[in-house]
């Protein structure tokens, strides 16, 4: 007797919101159901997967990009006979260094003190392939997610503690997928996940930290593959 596949749940990044995944969703090969979590909602990480979690089914697939593979281990920490497998996409293991954690304090009182506008060019194109570092409507895309979520969602993520979570190896078949134009979580970061939680490893090309909106097609090809290849 055929089962329906599994759900798959998207968990987006840093101040992006659900409309990351449209193109992939859009390029996806196959019918499958797509739950889009938001982390607009919460204080901590834990918050955040407990909040995503209420809303989901028994059973489902984790894919969490960036700032959502933090989220994405919390869940499969906390819940793992409900985790059936994850994808962990451009995301790391490490918490912010103290400089990196004074910017953001810095930047999150600036941007309560006016209206939050999203992210500056300077801000977004390292997080760009050099070859997209140009391109307006892309960049513009990435601006109007993060306007959408707002100041006090921006305080919030930027005041997550990053520690703690689970470094364990992960029960459930998992995936860990690279760019090698990362400039913001590089490849070794995403080689220590893959060292330390164990699954496969996957590095694409031609796409900087932004896999979902730069490589769509490819991402969703990769993720169809190894979906099937492990029976999800």
């Amino acid at each position: 007797m055929n089962t329906a596949p599994l759900p798959i749940v998207l968990i987006p990044g840093f101040m992006l919101d659900e409309t990351l995944w449209d193109d992939f969703v859009h390029n996806y090969p196959e019918d499958r159901i797509f739950i889009r979590a938001s982390l607009s909602t919460g204080k901590s990480i834990a918050e955040y997967a407990s909040y995503i979690v209420e809303n989901l089914p028994p059973r489902f697939i984790l894919v969490g990009f960036s700032l959502g593979g933090y989220v994405a281990r919390a869940i499969a920490e906390a819940f793992p006979e409900r985790t059936a497998g994850m994808v962990l996409i451009a995301t790391s293991l490490r918490e912010d260094t103290p400089e990196q954690q004074a910017l953001l304090d810095k930047a999150s009182l600036t941007a309560l003190q006016g209206d939050f506008k999203g992210f500056s060019d300077a801000v977004l194109k390292p997080s760009l392939h050099a070859s997209r570092q140009n391109d307006q409507e892309l960049i513009q895309k990435i601006r109007d997610m993060g306007k959408h979520l707002g100041a006090e969602v921006f305080r919030a993520q930027a005041l997550l503690d990053r520690r703690d979570i689970t470094l364990s190896p992960i029960a459930c078949p998992l995936l860990v997928i690279a760019s090698e134009g990362d400039g913001m979580r590089g490849l070794n970061e995403s080689r220590e996940i893959n060292a330390l939680l164990g699954g496969d490893f996957v590095t694409l090309g031609d796409s900087g930290h932004m896999l979902p909106l730069e490589q769509p097609l490819v991402l969703a090809r990769t993720l169809s593959v190894w979906f099937n290849n492990n029976h999800l």
